[in-house]
């Protein structure tokens, strides 16, 4: 067989892949425009579905019994409950699944609660849980409310621009810390009966302000000492100091209330805001409890595995990367599919205010990741959304130019003054929160880090931009900065350094850097480097704990596309590491143009939780392929 037959055929076997995936995505796209996946994350967001029923008196059997075949079908081997697939068990989302199947009525007795049990006291009980599983047992009297650290709902007093405040801490901290700090103040506890109590999963140890695996350091004995302190003085609050912050605390929680009743669009500020105003006595009729419930509902999914729900939706960013794979595959702009994307990406722009604006007077035009999320657009997504409707502008839409326009300059203006972009804030980099005892998952701030700037870099590099223009060069000295010494970087919403090391690959090459630059050239043999026998990537969750397991992990299709695009990007295409990471994705393709993918490749808190998106799985192989018979059948 000739070398053209040779290319034909692999060239036809390619084409045959993306179109079956592309016909995958036509028909699953939502009748509005948009695509969706599950979002799949731990078990705890279930458990703490179940306690909160049960805390509001909304205990449904049937509820609890499909919760509990969830909880049965997620446990392991050794009788525990993972932070993520092949992980051997988490000891605070074992307690919360064990006491959650209790609260619904199972039987301690049982071989799997047994297991259970013995795994959470093998690992030091609930003791050495993290600090809200403490806040969920104390809650319902299991747990001493003294023996948790605190967080004194008084700092929502603390003005906005004062040197610490609220703004201070995380997005997701914040819109958390803030309803949960009056759950903290009232104390309330829940009387349960003696069938439903916990008390055989202590040891009798001294509880610890820190986990067992925290490395506790000079800093984090300071602010114990320090807790120690706040904790006297919240055992006498000055009376009418405490109402006044109370009060503060519920309308701020009330002032971001979404009208389909989402506070921030993920889990914990859903739950512990309905909490909070259950405690301040709100009725079960009120509409800010009627919408939040129903909120949390909307997040719940249910099949023959059981109900689960998921920590977060995420239709925004499924949608802008399902058009981008689509687009790389070839399909035209102007497709009827991707018209109807375009417009609805463009109808969910945010043009209203929003935390963000503490630190930014810049006017509004981001995106969020969900649905409805108006007071925290993020900087990831709508970097993607833009270079998506950038090469989607192909084809012109009712309010696009001024929808790129405004985004891009908001863009822009979330620059932080180190030169890297984060998520949600400007400048969110008090990273001293982290050691404070209450911070134990040490996810407080949202400091600016390598993935999201490459992605901000590759849609400047789209909007005309380059390597000369002055947020480019801060941005560029930001990432040389970062850059590991073996090539790599590390991925913070991603799992891990092929992720972050593909997202800045590409914002380098795509604002105008050389990619025979020795920095670059080191990255692309990082990633040449770590494939697998197979010829795929793969990395484990487990690398973010131990960082020599960077690029070490059993190979995945999301992980495999993420390290051929970073390769692509270098101008690899004709190599023998791309070359035999395609044949690893076609080789694993089914039938119906997707792929299987068990293994964990999001991040949400480095180490404390990850997530499996289930359009990973197929929207990156598809753009991968895509890329590459471009330049494939460029060179022919």
């Amino acid at each position: 067989m000739s070398f053209y037959d040779i290319q034909s055929t692999w060239i036809e076997q390619i084409e045959e892949a993306i179109r079956k995936t592309s016909q995958h995505y036509l028909e699953s796209q939502h009748e509005e425009g948009y695509w969706r996946s599950e979002l799949e994350s731990n078990a705890t967001i279930t458990s703490e579905y179940v306690m909160l029923l049960y805390l509001l008196g909304m205990d449904n059997p049937r509820v609890q019994k499909s919760a509990a075949r969830y909880l049965y079908n997620e446990q392991l081997e050794n009788g525990a409950w993972g932070l993520y697939y092949g992980d051997r068990g988490n000891l605070s989302i074992t307690v919360e699944a064990y006491f959650a199947l209790k609260l619904a009525g199972e039987d301690p007795a049982s071989e799997p609660l047994k297991k259970a049990r013995d795994f959470i006291l093998r690992e030091g009980g609930v003791e050495s849980v993290r600090v809200f599983t403490k806040i969920w047992l104390a809650l319902f009297g299991q747990y001493d409310w003294d023996a948790i650290p605190a967080m004194p709902v008084e700092l929502v007093l603390l003005p906005e621009h004062f040197y610490f405040s609220i703004y201070e801490f995380s997005m997701w901290a914040r819109g958390t810390v803030v309803p949960v700090s009056i759950v903290m103040a009232l104390r309330p506890v829940c009387h349960l009966p003696e069938d439903k109590a916990v008390p055989e999963i202590f040891v009798g140890g001294k509880p610890s302000l820190f986990p067992p695996t925290t490395k506790v350091t000079y800093t984090h004995r300071i602010f114990s000492l320090i807790d120690r302190t706040v904790k006297g003085f919240e055992k006498h609050p000055l009376r009418s100091l405490r109402e006044r912050a109370i009060r503060a605390a519920e309308a701020w929680t009330l002032e971001r209330q979404e009208e389909s009743g989402d506070w921030g669009g993920i889990q914990p500020p859903m739950v512990y805001s309905v909490l909070a105003f259950h405690y301040l006595g709100y009725p079960m009729d009120h509409p800010a409890m009627v919408k939040g419930l129903k909120a949390l509902e909307s997040f719940c999914l249910e099949d023959e595995s059981g109900l689960r729900m998921q920590s977060c939706i995420s239709p925004v960013w499924d949608t802008a990367l399902t058009a981008l794979a689509m687009l790389d595959a070839g399909v035209p702009a102007d497709h009827p599919g991707l018209r109807k994307a375009t417009a609805w990406l463009i109808k969910n722009q945010i043009k209203t205010g929003g935390d963000w604006q503490v630190k930014n007077c810049c006017p509004p035009g981001g995106w969020a990741f969900e649905f409805v999320n108006s007071h925290y657009p993020d900087v990831d997504d709508s970097a993607v959304i833009l270079y998506a409707l950038q090469r989607l502008g192909e084809c012109p839409c009712d309010g696009l130019e001024c929808a790129k326009e405004s985004g891009m300059q908001w863009c822009l203006s979330m620059q932080s003054t180190c030169g890297g972009w984060a998520a949600f804030d400007r400048d969110n980099i008090m990273m001293i929160l982290n050691r404070i005892p209450f911070a134990d998952q040490e996810a407080m701030v949202d400091y600016p880090t390598a993935d999201v700037t490459g992605r901000m870099l590759e849609a400047m590099g789209h909007f005309g931009y380059d390597a000369s223009h002055r947020r480019a060069r801060l941005a560029l000295r930001f990432l040389h900065g970062l850059q590991e010494p073996d090539g790599c970087w590390w991925g913070r919403w991603g799992v891990n350094y092929i992720y972050g090391t593909w997202s800045v690959l590409r914002g380098l090459v795509s604002i105008g850097e050389d990619p025979g630059a020795p920095y670059i050239r080191a990255a692309l043999k990082w990633l040449k480097d770590h494939q697998n026998p197979d010829g795929g990537w793969g990395e484990t969750c487990e690398s973010y704990a131990r960082p020599e397991l960077r690029g070490q992990g059993s190979s995945t299709p999301s992980q495999t596309a993420w390290a051929i695009m970073g390769l692509l990007a270098g101008g690899e295409q004709e190599s023998p590491q791309v070359q035999r990471g395609i044949q690893y994705l076609l080789r694993n393709q089914k039938t119906d143009g997707t792929w299987d993918e068990l293994y964990f490749t999001g991040t949400g808190f480095p180490n404390h939780f990850y997530i499996r998106y289930h359009n990973y799985r197929n929207c990156f192989p598809l753009m991968a392929l895509g890329q590459y018979l471009r330049k494939l059948t460029a060179k022919i």
